[in-house]
């Protein structure tokens, strides 16, 4: 069997032998058993499936989440002479009943299907009629409920080990940790099935993670000598896709968006080009990737931070498929992380998904902020083998420098605590600056033993240090009070000084003022609008200038600067929060709070 596998693999594929586990794998389906397949994006996972189809009499049958990746492989078997097709919502009526034609007499090696069509009771029924050779569960880990890409469809999947059980089951994937791993073999009935994991090194990727000062210019930098090469940048949102993609192709890039909103035809255009063109860059959500089998992506991009390690894994691994030198690139914000936390609570999973998707993504901070090597991190998170330091990510070539943030940590701890953890970001760190706003005042917090403590050091190096005690969990963000900041139990030996704490030290540009009591309101007027805040920042300003005009004030009157741009970190969507906000009071919040409120929902829910 090994031996007509091999000349499988020289005389079609143009291999002359298989890497790792292959050889093994395909030997023990073509000979009727089941298995689990662990194999990093590009080690060669459909080799494993597709030589045992074509070993074995019959057709396989190939589970295919995506119809992008159907077409992408069907067409590269036709391409190699192998029978290959596949059934999904592109075909016509009469190309569908064509395909079932040639499934029926026995005319084809390969069927690629939606596991959604799989299940639908006709297509079973035509499945029993026919010689079939395997059942291949690609992109297995959308079965766990657990993973990153659960899909339902997947989890009818377990009636084949009940309907097909003399046939061989093979299921395959890049990503999945050690309970996902369990959930597949749970839910798929694979009890018994040997599992052969390889590891998930991609030696040939460089890792390099920063923080998100101005993401565009940053992305611009990193950008600056890779025209001709061809990438992805993942972006959260589709009205951030497009215009990333629209300023990416005035700076002279081939870029082009890529999300779900998108006409389908025009998806598949720009897919198309993407696959077929040189340098083209693809601007997507995760709408983009799985499958994707392009083998010279050069680097992937985030502009925004993913949910979890596995997901990261997965969009980076789209890089370098072919084993020459590709880099995973990425800046991660604050206000990322509390986005994310928000879209987990948010969500409608129970609370033991919610606890799981909360320590996937502190998993994924964790590899954000570590100063040691990243590829340790990400390797060992997958309980997989890794050298302490790997040569091949930002923090190896270029160890960060880190400081002494213990004093600076327990000034914000405690100005968090004296303000009675009901407050976020911004007005702990005008507390801690001296700054003698509206809301300071009101609140009384000029009178603080922690007023102004933090004056002598700039707004971007405090946004830092609390960024990194949420990371690291000294603080946590309180989603269902306003963002406000609160302790947990590890800030304890901080505060009490039995623990000492070394941070990453970040390159920050000072103001031209210090945030001291004499410049505090002055310094609190200067507005800076990161890029991806833009348009938002515009539709609050024009509704202002709106109601000005409506009520003839000048637009200072209806809310000041500051308290517009409040709004950009905190994005109030009812009356309660809105009035937390420096600036805002009962009287304000009657006569304009509705008009920004709409705004801030719509402008959320686009996202």
């Amino acid at each position: 069997m090994t031996q007509k596998a091999l000349e499988i693999l020289n005389s079609l594929y143009g291999y002359d032998s298989f890497r790792g586990h292959q050889a093994d794998i395909i030997e023990h389906v073509a000979e009727g058993n089941n298995a689990l397949v662990l194999m990093p994006t590009g080690g060669g996972k459909s080799l494993c499936y597709q030589i045992p189809s074509l070993l074995r009499d019959g057709v396989g049958i190939i589970i295919s989440p995506l119809i992008a990746l159907m077409q992408d492989q069907v067409g590269a078997m036709q391409q190699l002479g192998v029978k290959a097709a596949f059934l999904n919502s592109s075909l016509s009526h009469s190309e569908q009943n064509d395909i079932e034609q040639q499934l029926m007499a026995g005319q084809l090696d390969l069927l690629y299907i939606a596991p959604e069509r799989l299940i639908q009771p006709y297509v079973l029924d035509m499945l029993g009629r026919c010689r079939l050779a395997l059942f291949a569960i690609d992109e297995a880990h959308c079965v766990s409920q657990w993973g990153h890409d659960f899909r339902s469809d997947y989890l009818a999947l377990s009636l084949l080990a009940e309907r097909f059980s003399a046939i061989p089951r093979i299921a395959l994937t890049a990503t999945a940790d050690i309970r996902t791993r369990k959930e597949i073999i749970e839910r798929l009935s694979l009890d018994g099935a040997r599992a052969y994991i390889s590891g998930f090194d991609r030696p040939n990727i460089r890792y390099a993670i920063a923080n998100k000062t101005t993401p565009k210019k940053q992305l611009l930098a990193f950008l600056q000598h890779r025209k001709s090469e061809a990438g992805i940048v993942y972006c959260l949102s589709r009205k951030k896709v497009e215009d990333t993609a629209e300023w990416l192709s005035q700076q002279g890039y081939n870029a082009l968006p890529y999300h779900a909103g998108l006409p389908a035809q025009l998806r598949q255009t720009h897919q198309n080009r993407f696959l077929r063109e040189d340098g083209v860059i693809i601007v997507a959500t995760i709408a983009f990737g799985m499958g994707i089998d392009k083998p010279d992506v050069r680097f992937v991009a985030h502009l925004d931070l993913p949910k979890s390690i596995e997901a990261y894994y997965q969009e980076t691994g789209r890089a370098g498929r072919d084993g020459q030198p590709a880099d995973a690139w990425m800046v991660y914000g604050l206000q990322d992380v509390v986005r994310l936390q928000q879209m987990a609570q948010g969500s409608d999973g129970s609370e033991q998904f919610k606890r799981a998707e909360r320590h996937k993504l502190d998993a994924m901070l964790g590899l954000c902020e570590v100063t040691s090597c990243r590829r340790q991190v990400l390797l060992r998170y997958f309980a997989d083998e890794a050298p302490n330091q790997c040569g091949n990510c930002d923090n190896c070539q270029m160890p960060p420098e880190t400081w002494d943030a213990t004093e600076a940590a327990q000034k914000v701890l405690s100005c968090v605590y004296r303000t009675g953890q009901r407050f976020g970001l911004v007005h702990v760190m005008d507390v801690l600056q001296g700054k003698e706003n509206e809301k300071v005042l009101q609140h009384g917090h000029e009178k603080l033993s922690t007023f102004g403590i933090g004056s002598d050091t700039h707004e971007a190096q405090w946004r830092s240090v609390i960024r990194q005690l949420v990371v690291r969990g000294f603080l946590r963000v309180d989603l269902e009070g306003y963002s406000a900041l609160q302790l947990t139990d590890l800030c304890r030996p901080v505060l009490k000084g039995e623990q000492e704490l070394h941070l990453r030290k970040e390159e920050v540009k000072a103001p031209s003022l210090k945030g001291t009591k004499a410049a505090g309101k002055k310094s609190a007027t200067k507005v800076q609008i990161a890029p991806e805040d833009q348009e938002l920042w515009e539709e609050l300003r024009e509704c202002r200038k709106y109601l000005a005009e409506e009520h003839n004030v000048p637009p200072y009157v209806i809310f000041h600067d500051a308290t517009l741009k409040e709004m950009l970190d905190v994005m109030p969507m009812s009356g309660s929060e809105l009035l937390t906000l420096t600036g805002v009071g009962d009287s304000k919040l009657e006569k304009y709070g509705a008009d920004f409120i709409e705004i801030i929902c719509r402008y959320a829910k686009a996202q």
